[in-house]
């Protein structure tokens, strides 16, 4: 794991122990810190009590304890702070609210020398963060991915001198995030989402702007365009920040010889990963035969199957219409597996590629609301469930379509995540295989 020397002797709250809470827990002990966490789910807390079994870690709820010997507050970036009390009881009690990625920072002074990339955005995140890592893997540069793509950074080995940490950053990590200088870092777009977490569309944008913020002059900020015109998301950079847009970037090959990479969103991921390349000195050929070898993400755009000429994918991370856009975009004869726990009453962002789609099959708690809005547009079949999805397009679709799960909505409605959704959509389909 990564130890700081920076821990020691100091006390650190920790609520939250998920994948990036346990090894914060872990990371901080062994640095020398005192402990006190709490997860409102009691198994964790006593399976992480059995498993540590060390005098400086204490499980405690924090809203019922006094925080004034605390040095920080450590807190999942599930833990909403607009309204979570123990949030106010910390910002009251004068105690700094951070997140893991923080504690990354406040440590990296203890690592081999090394380089820093942060990439984030609404769509596109991990996709271009496992690029640019396949990108440096090629060129046999030592690197770590970590963050939002669900690797707790904390628990990753150090890398040796010359190595690059690629991080995938949500808004709501660096809302937990003061002093992270990136060497790159990236911002892919800014579209609406999670809004209620921010104070509506432009706080969510800032919050994404504080990346470029953190950073020195001379480091290098890779930027969408139109995130920068219309939003200004470099307005709080300091003065001499080196800046590239992505649209301006030029793509080493043919975008046709890169089959994990299709489609005009993954141009535009591919373009934000060769900037940060040439930036780290990877050279052309080198990063032209990654984006070749690239196989991409599961969840994303992944090409489970053909069956009969006809091509079944899985873009189940596509939980917004935002998202859901692209897919459509890159295909033009599909069947539509749409639906779950909508997060707005609309499908305008995908609304340019209705023409591309043969008939929708609506699901989950927002079918029917998604049906309303998509007859007129197309055919559509209200299935409800995943399961009577998948047996109806396999019936309908004709080779050469293209059965496509983008349900441009979260998942929660039926299924744990997005993953949990995606493997049930892989299932069904292998069961037909």
């Amino acid at each position: 794991m990564i130890v700081a020397r920076a821990f020691a002797g100091k006390h650190y709250a920790v609520l939250g122990l998920a994948r990036s809470g346990v090894a914060a827990v872990r990371a901080l002990l062994a640095g020398g810190a005192r402990v006190t966490a709490w997860d409102n789910d009691v198994v964790k807390c006593e399976a992480l009590l059995d498993e540590v079994g060390c005098e400086a870690l204490a499980i405690a709820d924090l809203e019922a304890i006094d925080l004034g010997d605390v040095n920080a507050l450590v807190v999942s970036p599930g833990v909403p702070l607009n309204r979570h009390p123990l949030a106010a009881k910390a910002r009251a009690a004068g105690v700094p609210i951070i997140g893991d990625i923080e504690l990354f920072a406040e440590g990296r002074a203890d690592l081999p020398a090394h380089k820093v990339v942060g990439i984030t955005g609404t769509n596109g995140k991990s996709t271009t963060t496992a690029l640019v890592h396949h990108i440096l893997d090629t060129a046999g540069i030592p690197a770590r991915m970590g963050g939002n793509i669900g690797l707790p950074i904390l628990a990753q080995e150090p890398l040796p001198e010359g190595g690059v940490y690629v991080l995938e950053l949500s808004s709501y990590q660096i809302d937990l995030t003061q002093t992270l200088d990136c060497d790159v870092a990236v911002l892919l777009n800014v579209t609406p989402d999670h809004l209620d977490r921010y104070d509506g569309f432009e706080g969510y944008a800032a919050s994404k702007a504080r990346l470029f913020a953190m950073q020195s002059p001379a480091h290098l900020a890779v930027v969408d365009y139109e995130a920068e015109a219309e939003l200004g998301v470099l307005d709080g950079a300091p003065a001499g920040l080196n800046v590239r847009f992505i649209d301006g970037v030029p793509l080493p090959g043919d975008q046709a010889r890169w089959p994990s990479l299709q489609g005009p969103h993954n141009e535009q991921n591919a373009k934000a990963a060769v900037a940060v390349a040439e930036a780290l000195g990877v050279p052309a050929e080198t990063i032209e035969r990654a984006l070749e070898s690239f196989t991409g993400l599961p969840h994303r755009m992944e090409r489970i199957a053909t069956l009969n000429g006809v091509a079944w994918i899985n873009d189940s991370k596509a939980t917004n219409p935002e998202s859901a856009a692209p897919a459509l975009a890159a295909f033009p004869r599909i069947h539509w597996i749409v639906g779950g726990k909508a997060k707005g009453d609309d499908l305008d962002a995908c609304a340019p590629y209705f023409d591309h789609v043969v008939r929708a099959y609506t699901i989950g708690d927002s079918g029917a609301r998604f049906a309303a809005v998509l007859r007129g547009h197309m055919p559509v079949a209200e299935v409800e469930t995943l399961d009577r999805a998948v047996k109806l397009a396999a019936q309908e679709a004709e080779r050469g379509d293209v059965v496509l799960l983008s349900p441009a909505a979260a998942s929660f409605d039926q299924f744990t995540d997005f993953e949990h959704r995606g493997q049930v959509f892989r299932a069904l389909v292998e069961q037909m295989a």
